[in-house]
């Protein structure tokens, strides 16, 4: 009588268990920032076109690890929608 063999044979591993979500991604890259480039817009509370990229439909402003802009940059970005905002601009 022979015995029924499992998926996994001893000693191997299918890819499937070798994945983890613990493991670190080796193919991670960062993305630039859009506004610390060579030409980038200046950002500006009077440049509407600009701001309206990142404010959501609701109104909020879209968090840094969507739109990949730099921390400096965010906080820059933050402070002229809230001004625009104030002004009734947006």
């Amino acid at each position: 009588m022979k015995k029924r063999q499992s998926g996994n044979k001893k000693g191997k591993q299918s890819n499937f268990a070798k994945l983890s979500i613990f493991q670190p991604n080796k193919y991670k890259f960062k993305k630039t920032c859009p506004l610390s480039v060579k030409g980038a817009p200046e950002i500006n509370y009077k440049n509407i076109k600009l701001l309206k990229k990142y404010v959501s439909e609701n109104g909020k402003i879209l968090p840094s690890r969507i739109t990949n802009v730099s921390q400096k940059k965010q906080r820059e970005l933050s402070l002229s929608i809230k001004r625009a905002r104030n002004l009734a601009l947006i």
